[in-house]
């Protein structure tokens, strides 16, 4: 019999506070949820094991594939949960083999109980919430890096100082400098993921990118892992098949070693979660390559497939022989449309423009720094985040097309695709709207704005710069500690804050960072511009 489910990790949750039913919002059962506890609480074993014993080769990758597998709308598979479990039980029998034969229990090494968290004192429990989904979303990016070889053990070893500090009876003032320092952690993962992406596929740079598909055999590939999208287009080449980006895979068409791929041609769809509605009776496979899978229908469950961290019960997942040719196959058969095919964005708009990283707006920064001197930019806005499907959200494009002619919107991560089809058009020679990249790319921004400082004389907080930011799940949460241990301050974030911060946590945030939730868009302008 099916039990009830604690969780409350992203924007999504029941209330605003918690789901706690059979199943979440997002459609994760409650047997499921408590397979992802028990699976944490072996991570946390693992990590308390590898205190005072060495790790092996293969520990971090555990600890990482462990806790990727825990963000939202990644991992729906029970059975692919239970093998995690005893891969990272079976790791830490390794680093700790006399423990399995021991008659004695210690909390050295067992396995941690999540229903102490979830039952700990609100500002504790808020706390060491922040430190788990803050490192839940490190993990992602530190995959992503690893996969294109790619490490920084400095980040991977702050993994188990993090899983270990929510097991310890610690107090607030404890706890925070491991919040703070997660934020620290996720900026050096951050620019790890950057080097590595530009080192690979090389500087991205502006690209309108089309919303029509062609008519013929295609491919949506959907995520964030560009390295199974180059090896999708080197097994699809030739073969008289089309790929199209979809979600955060969208900035894929900057870079240059992904986009001199003929057969790249265009973006499908709008945000990740409408895609229940734009898939149905998709007359194409749809591969997922990393979080931002829904509970797939059955209008179009013949046509999903999964790799790396995501599964979900009887879908075809492609192993790590990334050998994509039952996708290939179902392309073939399904043919694709027989017509090209007209979509466009929420907004009507029938392209979007990618590739503004902090390579390309550098490159301008002297154009850039003119212009805010002679007051044709007045201002920047960093909207962005990550999206969910709240209907406050509409917030987002007000915002944007709201915005004074004489400012510029950056935006980055699937938050974008509320507006990012808005013709805002140019100013001083730039567009007035810039993508620059997926979620992890808030380095950019952050470079950007450093650089933007430096040139003035002055500190980040001095800037004319507002960040208006969308939260859903662990990234945007890892993302907002980033920004506060870089001390930036006067952030607004919406459309609901999250439901783990506690009311004594959200005044000191308050208080010392000034974040505010969201209101109305004609009021958080007047207010910002004022």
């Amino acid at each position: 019999m099916s039990q009830k489910m604690f969780c409350f990790q992203c924007e999504q949750t029941a209330g605003c506070s918690g789901c706690t039913g059979n199943a979440g919002v997002c459609g994760k059962s409650a047997d499921t949820a408590k397979l992802q506890d028990e699976l944490t609480g072996a991570l946390i074993g693992l990590a308390r094991a590898c205190g005072n014993n060495p790790k092996t080769k293969n520990t971090d990758q555990i600890i990482i594939d462990g806790l990727f597998a825990t963000l939202t709308n990644v991992n729906f598979n029970d059975e692919t949960i239970r093998n995690l479990i005893g891969r990272v039980n079976g790791e830490k029998t390794i680093v700790v083999p006399g423990c399995s034969a021991c008659g004695s229990q210690c909390e050295n090494t067992e396995n941690y109980d999540m229903s102490k968290l979830w039952n700990d004192d609100e500002d504790i429990r808020s706390l060491k919430s922040l430190i788990l989904f803050g490192i839940r979303g490190v993990a992602a990016y530190a995959y992503h890096a690893a996969v294109l070889g790619y490490k920084d053990e400095a980040v991977n070893n702050f993994f188990y100082k993090a899983l270990s500090a929510i097991s310890e009876d610690w107090g607030m003032e404890e706890l925070l400098p491991v919040v703070m320092e997660t934020g620290k952690v996720n900026l050096s993962c951050m620019e790890l993921l950057d080097r590595a992406n530009t080192e690979t596929f090389g500087t991205p740079a502006p690209a309108e990118v089309s919303l029509s598909v062609e008519k013929g055999p295609f491919i949506v590939i959907t995520g964030h892992d560009l390295y199974d999208l180059k090896l999708l287009l080197e097994q699809t080449e030739g073969k008289g098949i089309n790929v199209y980006t979809h979600g955060e895979m969208l900035p894929a068409h900057a870079y240059p070693e992904l986009k001199k791929y003929s057969h790249l041609k265009g973006n499908f769809g709008t945000a990740w979660q409408n895609q229940q509605k734009e898939f149905s009776d998709l007359p194409a496979p749809v591969l997922f390559t990393t979080n931002c899978l829904m509970p797939v229908k059955d209008s179009y469950a013949d046509r999903v497939f999964t790799t790396e961290m995501v599964s979900y019960p009887e879908m075809v997942h492609i192993g790590e022989d990334k050998d994509f040719t039952p996708v290939i196959e179902k392309a073939l058969e399904l043919g694709g449309f027989a017509e090209d095919k007209v979509f466009t964005g929420i907004n009507g708009g029938k392209t979007v423009m990618t590739g503004f990283g902090h390579g390309t707006v550098l490159g301008v920064a002297d154009q850039v720094i003119e212009a805010v001197k002679s007051g044709a930019i007045r201002h920047f806005f960093l909207v962005g985040g990550c999206d969910g499907a709240r209907t406050g959200r509409n917030y987002y494009t007000e915002f944007v097309r709201q915005t004074p002619s004489d400012t510029v919107v950056l935006t980055l991560a699937c938050g974008k695709y509320r507006f990012n089809d808005l013709d805002l058009g140019t100013i001083g020679g730039l567009p007035r709207l810039m993508d620059m990249g997926q979620c992890n790319d808030a380095y950019s921004a952050i470079k950007v704005a450093v650089a933007l400082a430096e040139a003035f004389d002055c500190g980040v907080n001095e800037l004319p710069l507002s960040m208006v930011l969308s939260w859903y799940e662990q990234k945007a949460v890892c993302i907002l500690l980033t920004l506060l241990h870089l001390g930036i301050k006067n952030i607004k974030l919406g459309p609901t804050l999250p439901a783990f911060v506690s009311p004594n946590v959200l005044n000191f945030l308050v208080e010392n960072y000034n974040i505010a939730p969201i209101t109305t868009p004609e009021k958080d302008l007047e207010e910002i511009l004022a």
